[in-house]
């Protein structure tokens, strides 16, 4: 009997033996589909039993730094959801994670996962007001923050558990590293169905109010395979993605895309971005793997991306990179055809500029005309969203709306809709996340 650790590895192992054979990975590539998974439990501490290689790597701008091995990470998430379990944390309750890119963000969310919780992420930088409507709106019972954000909650209602992490606790709230002197066993409290609640990330509300978008231990850890093989990532490599935490973009890769893989999570945080400074850490840290928005990536060409010396991971010529969306990977790919300016992808069709993994450069060699709308990646399917010339419109018939507007969102939750599609998947209604593209060919 295949077990739910054993679908998710072949599916992995499927996508890490065909990484170079994108033809073979798309056609072959099947979703893992258990009813029972918890990834924490059932990926995680699996590939952290007695792994002494690094897992996460942070590093200070003072220079500090913190490095825990996945087996150091699986035994301090089973004391921290011990610890959280004593403070009444339990399945499906909703837990406000307000950290930065600390050891504890992690620990937190593994610890969440074994004990089924349902973390709600929020960046540090939320002011009262915002804390105020994701704590109704969430119907959060518990948080852990920063001990310089708690002054923030001073004004937000609740019968919520408080938790501060680092430094003195105000009056209220319990110390974190209480959670270091919990026993390392850990055995959970029933088993964890893979549609179950993970994740519920707030919207950026831009244009109205932020809605709330859930994800499952499905939609999340299993759908973000793809990440890991669009990204490139593969056992061992050192992975740094540049985002923030609270923004679903830190989940995909800084998260389960790189662990996915059994690749090190690497960080460096600062309070001022510095190209040059960057460069030097991620060269000092050997980073295999880079992922960051457009912005970033100009900033370093600006000063001198071919500084980086880090040596080509397995013969290759050049760092493999994740580019930034539109534009070509690598210091040739973005090249200067001015002074400070991005070259946009050769790649057009239709006005559109299509974004390239780094695997696509490094193996289909120059751009090739290809359909609008960029290449799907193995699992996802390729979906026409319009009607073109040879197949007319129908008719509607008077009275009757038109099919595409009777499928109204479904709501659920703290006013956020989900849209039911025929093949059995949802699409998240304001936010295309991964549920909308977790689902079979």
């Amino acid at each position: 009997m295949t077990t739910a650790t054993d679908a998710f590895r072949n599916a992995r192992d499927f996508l890490l033996d065909h990484r170079e054979d994108y033809a073979t990975a798309y056609e072959g590539f099947r979703w893992p589909r258990p009813e029972h998974f918890n990834w924490a439990l059932d990926w995680f501490d699996v590939i952290a039993d007695g792994n002494d290689r690094t897992a996460l790597h942070i590093v200070e701008e003072d220079g500090a730094e913190t490095r825990l091995s996945f087996a150091e990470l699986s035994e301090r998430s089973n004391r921290v959801a011990r610890w959280l379990r004593d403070r009444g944390v339990a399945a499906e309750d909703r837990v406000l994670v307000m950290l930065g890119n600390q050891a504890e963000l992690w620990e937190t969310a593994l610890a969440a996962m074994k004990l089924r919780a349902v973390v709600i992420p929020a960046t540090p930088l939320l002011g009262p007001a915002d804390l105020r409507d994701r704590v109704d709106r969430g119907r959060v019972k518990h948080v852990i923050a920063r001990a310089e954000d708690t002054a923030k909650f001073a004004d937000v209602p609740g019968a919520y558990t408080r938790i501060s992490v680092g430094g003195l606790p105000e009056e209220g709230w319990e110390p974190y590293e209480d959670a270091y002197a919990a026993p390392a066993d850990f055995v959970p409290d029933g088993p964890t169905l893979a549609d179950d609640p993970l994740m519920l990330y707030f919207t950026s509300g831009t244009t109205a109010r932020p809605k709330l978008v859930e994800h499952t231990h499905t939609s999340y850890p299993i759908g973000h395979l793809a990440t890991m093989y669009w990204i490139g990532l593969r056992p061992g490599d050192v992975h740094l993605n540049i985002s923030s935490p609270g923004w679903a973009k830190h989940a995909w890769s800084n998260l389960f895309a790189p662990w996915n893989a059994g690749a090190t999570v690497f960080l460096f945080n600062y309070t001022r971005f510095d190209a040059s400074r960057l460069m030097a850490e991620m060269d000092r840290a050997g980073v295999t793997t880079f992922c960051a928005p457009p912005t970033v990536w100009r900033m370093l060409i600006q000063a001198d991306l071919t500084r980086l010396q880090s040596p080509a991971p397995r013969g290759r010529g050049r760092r493999r990179a994740a580019q930034p969306r539109g534009h070509r990977a690598g210091p040739a790919g973005l090249g200067q055809d001015r002074p400070g300016r991005l070259r946009p992808d050769r790649d057009r069709r239709a006005g559109l500029q299509q974004p390239r993994s780094a695997a696509e450069d490094r193996l289909h060699g120059p751009p090739q005309p290809r359909i609008p709308g960029g290449t799907p990646g193995p699992g996802v399917r390729r979906a026409r969203r319009h009607r073109g010339r040879d197949r007319p419109r129908p008719r509607r018939t008077p009275g009757r709306p038109d099919d595409r507007l009777s499928r109204r969102p479904r709501p659920y939750g703290g006013g956020h809709g989900r849209r039911l599609l025929p093949h059995g998947g949802h699409r998240d209604q304001g936010r295309r996340g991964l549920s909308d593209l977790y689902r079979p060919k």
